[in-house]
């Protein structure tokens, strides 16, 4: 069935039906159980664009603890957030408060009921829970953050990296319970992030509330600056990185070094040399121990971190040299808008409505940094150190001789490799693990939708679809203007220029400066590029998603969440965006573009 517009109504929501896909020949769906039909599934690009790995989807995935959210919070609009893997990608849907409503999911490899509520009013009486409890959150979650939780996180990377060291001295069995380590502080991370990610929920719709009722009406652009962060892990790591770039350039042995076009040219010369060899001990391999535990996709397991290889750290210091990037004045002219916008937002303002308007901003500047600095302990943080686990383990079945790669391991299944572990000649590893490849490979000949199944209001209602750019994304129109489509506009602005589409962590090094990136979604691991590029345009993500968040904190336009810009535009074409209205305009195409898009190979 095609997506169409019927006026049915859906006999599980008792909704109309607002459009329908349940597949077709090019993007065939296999629907498990009847009740998955009626859910909204939406294509996760935001946090896992490319097809799942066996290990991921087993023991990675985001929403094995989203129960623990709306448990926690009281939430009446859903009380899980269920997975599917649908030709290899993964699409999500959330799980409503309805007693009736009895759906099973997977988790750890094992089949897992959706958690419902018993009482069949659930719905009706938490709400006034989660009014009451959600100011708290706000008001103190900052304080727990620093205080409590951000120790929590860094004993737990403390032990795994510990143990990581001295990873050759440790036996197979040893680092299987390592690995059930990881997986268990992966969890209780994620536990945290949906913790913050309601208490950020709840400081922005007071901000918003405090706005509108002492000014009258709500400034989108004032908020968007009042929410950018000036001092977080993100800017921590760009800063090492100019001080890196600052370096090099006042030597002239590493000046010489940094002259070759490659990160591996320029690692051959920097290791020729005594000063060279220093400057990867002192500099570069620290950083990569504080902040490289991140990779270009940090959700899936199969990306490697920049932990493990250091070109991606040699090539961005080799891009800053390049731009002249001057920190100090990027972040200078970020905390001096930040401190405009907190005091052009009290502007005309006295008495109690001054004291609320002023309270409330408080609590969101507090809040602002909590954004990126998540996504470093969590997002990045947490799965990476599960990754470099599972990496160890496949290296000891390597020496073993039965493996032939460490990252044959995220190829298996979470419970194949507990039986591999405890018995190699249990099964053919190396036969599951080719077989496992080839299918997200063959997975790449599939272009995933938007989304499947049924839509209803309620379901588009849900609050988290905002990140993912939904209802607009459904709402949006086919355009009928050749070489334009729309996006959503995530930072205001109007830039021209030469588009550089971005796929993999290899291609970092191609942007320049002055380029607009084209991509299909970025994370932490893509700041680097935004001291360069001039515009940003993305397949995936909405106004509040990390792309829109980190373009109006530097400064430059971006249109988010397009669904074909990787699509569209190819390498090298000039294109100019609109930031505000969301619309992206090819101006000239280059004259043989080689090919950018990854899907329907």
């Amino acid at each position: 069935m095609s997506a169409t517009e019927q006026k049915a109504e859906d006999p599980v929501f008792k909704e109309e039906v607002l459009g329908q896909f349940l597949g077709d020949e090019k993007f065939p769906v296999t629907w498990g159980q009847e009740l998955e039909k009626h859910l909204f599934w939406v294509y996760d690009d935001l946090h896992n664009p490319h097809p799942l790995s066996p290990m991921h989807e087993d023991i990675g995935l985001w929403t094995q603890s989203c129960d623990h959210m709306f448990r926690r919070f009281g939430t009446p609009f859903a009380t899980d957030w269920i997975a599917k893997n649908v030709n290899g990608y993964l699409y999500t849907a959330a799980i409503p408060a309805n007693s009736e409503f009895k759906i099973d999911g997977m988790e750890l490899g094992a089949r897992a009921g959706m958690i419902v509520p018993l009482d069949p009013d659930y719905a009706k009486k938490i709400g006034v829970y989660l009014g009451a409890v959600l100011p708290t959150y706000g008001e103190e979650f900052a304080d727990w953050w620093y205080g409590r939780l951000v120790p929590e996180m860094k004993r737990n990377f403390d032990y795994l990296e510990g143990m990581l060291d001295k990873q050759d001295k440790l036996t197979l069995m040893e680092l299987a319970c390592l690995l059930e380590d990881a997986i268990d502080m992966h969890d209780r991370h994620w536990k945290i992030h949906w913790m913050l990610n309601f208490a950020q929920l709840s400081a922005t719709l007071n901000l918003r509330a405090v706005m509108e009722k002492t000014h009258g009406k709500i400034d989108e652009a004032l908020l968007g600056r009042l929410q950018n962060s000036a001092k977080d892990r993100n800017w921590d790591s760009i800063e090492a990185l100019w001080k890196m770039k600052e370096e090099a350039k006042a030597d002239a042995t590493l000046t010489v070094a940094f002259k070759y076009e490659t990160a591996g040219e320029i690692i051959a010369a920097l290791k020729g040399t005594e000063r060279g060899r220093k400057f990867i001990e002192e500099r570069v391999a620290p950083y990569q121990k504080e902040f490289g535990w991140h990779a270009v996709w940090s959700h899936e397991f199969v990306f490697p971190t920049v932990y493990e290889h250091m070109e991606p750290v040699i090539e961005l210091v080799r891009g800053y040299i390049e731009t002249n990037y001057d920190y100090p004045k990027t972040i200078k002219v970020l905390a001096d808008d930040i401190a405009a916008a907190a005091k052009e937002i009290l502007e005309g303002l006295k008495g109690e409505g001054l004291e609320e308007m002023r309270v409330a901003n408080d609590i969101n500047l507090k809040m602002a940094p909590l954004t990126p600095d998540h996504h470093f302990y969590i997002d990045q943080g947490a799965n990476a150190h599960v990754r470099l686990v599972l990496i160890a383990i496949g290296k000891k079945l390597v020496a073993q001789g039965v493996l032939d790669a460490p990252d044959d391991v995220i190829f298996l299944h979470y419970n194949e490799l507990r039986e591999f572990m405890g018995d190699p000649t249990a099964m053919d590893a190396r036969a599951l693990v080719a077989k496992a490849r080839a299918a997200r490979e063959k997975a790449y000949s599939f272009r995933p939708r938007d989304w499947i199944g049924t839509v209803t209001q309620s379901q588009l209602d849900f609050p988290y679809l905002n990140l993912w750019g939904f209802p607009d994304k459904f709402n949006r129109k086919a355009g009928t203007i050749a070489g334009q489509f729309t996006g959503l506009g995530g930072s205001p602005g109007v830039v021209e220029g030469v588009a550089r589409v971005v796929l993999r962590e290899d291609q970092f090094d191609e942007v320049r400066g002055g380029d607009i990136l084209v991509c299909q979604m970025t994370n932490p691991a893509w700041v680097v590029l935004f001291t360069k590029i001039v515009g940003l345009v993305t397949d995936a993500g909405g106004t509040v998603s990390h792309p829109a968040v980190l373009s109006r904190e530097f400064g430059i336009p971006a249109v988010v969440g397009t669904s074909v810009a990787t699509q569209q535009v190819g390498n090298g074409d000039r294109i100019r965006l609109n930031g505000t209205t969301g619309v992206v305009e090819i101006l000239e195409k280059a004259a043989k573009p080689p090919k950018s898009d990854l899907f329907g190979v």
